[in-house]
């Protein structure tokens, strides 16, 4: 195994303004743990083929806010993209903004709209009174059949994401979405040119709900594989941080380093971040371990979970790759 610190290396990744897809689309949720913020690290330590433009297919495990994504599908000119994640409201967004971007913008005018010219008092009305039927509603939807009900769905979790506090998309042991009303002014509940810009690029997309072993029954040759698991907690208080009603523990961590060991005989180009549990505690080898076989290299990251400003402190992640 070595260890690397990554320097300040300008990117090599070359620009292509004639590409098709290279629209400028961004995530569309605010996220937790999200890699936009990394991403100029993250490009050093793409695989050399990707640079290349010799990858054509791109799997993301854990697609989260698809930060990652949506660099790569951008940037590299991959012809095939497959997101998993096991989040229901996330993988029914991620399809209807890939089906049916100009009804979601509909809704989401109208949410807007009304919104916005409510005083404090009936804003936070508003927010509480969407959230309860957002949790009611949940035992009404089929997640795993498309239907034009997933629509004001969609445009409910877009919604709350951008009004709730820190955009903590985090939902309780039972399912239910359970954070606070946030403080914005003015927030952006609908930003038409970027979901139209997203829907665009999803076009090359395979989106489904699963599991992360999935991968493996679906990769093909010639492919570059980013994983981004929830964090392993580096405190107590880090699972806050939790986005759903799975937990992710110790034993699943050890159940992705041995899929990682699978996918590495295959001869993919793998990529995966996790937490650095040597910021809290310098003996702490978890990583080390489970991924002895590998490079890990060490990346600053500016995490926002804490609700004081004063204690937003820059911490570090590990990335490890197989290259």
């Amino acid at each position: 195994m070595k260890v690397y610190e990554i320097s300040n290396r300008k990117s090599s990744s070359m620009n292509d303004l004639f590409y098709e897809y290279k629209l400028g689309a961004k995530p569309f949720l605010k996220w937790v743990g999200g890699k936009r913020q990394l991403l100029e690290q993250f490009e050093e330590l793409y695989p050399i083929e990707l640079k290349l433009k010799k990858i054509k297919n791109y799997y993301e495990p854990f697609v989260g806010g698809g930060a990652v994504f949506f660099d790569v599908a951008q940037n590299y000119e991959i012809e095939n993209a497959f997101l998993y994640d096991i989040n229901d409201e996330l993988i029914i967004s991620y399809k209807v903004i890939q089906k049916d971007v100009n009804k979601l913008i509909e809704f989401l005018y109208r949410y807007d709209k009304q919104y916005k010219k409510l005083n404090d008092e009936k804003r936070k009305e508003y927010y509480y009174e969407l959230r309860e039927n957002y949790n009611l509603q949940r035992f009404n939807i089929d997640y795993n059949k498309y239907s034009e009900n997933w629509i004001p769905r969609v445009a409910q979790t877009i919604f709350l994401n951008k009004t709730c506090f820190n955009g903590l998309f985090r939902f309780n042991s039972k399912g239910g979405f359970n954070s606070p009303m946030g403080r914005y002014k003015n927030p952006k509940i609908l930003d038409e040119q970027n979901l139209l810009n997203v829907s665009k690029l999803l076009e090359i997309a395979t989106i489904k709900k699963a599991d992360f072993r999935e991968v493996k029954n679906d990769v093909k040759n010639n492919s570059f594989i980013y994983f981004d698991p929830p964090y392993r907690p580096i405190s107590k208080t880090a699972s806050f941080t939790s986005y759903s009603k799975y937990n992710f523990q110790d034993d699943e961590q050890l159940q992705l380093a041995s899929l990682f060991y699978e996918l590495d005989q295959q001869g993919h180009k793998l990529m995966l971040s996790n937490s650095d549990p040597k910021n809290i505690n310098p003996e702490d080898d978890f990583f080390e371990t489970i991924y002895s076989a590998y490079n890990i290299t060490r990346v600053n990251a500016k995490r926002s979970i804490n609700s004081n400003g004063s204690k937003r402190n820059s911490i570090k992640e590990i990335v490890v790759t197989n290259y």
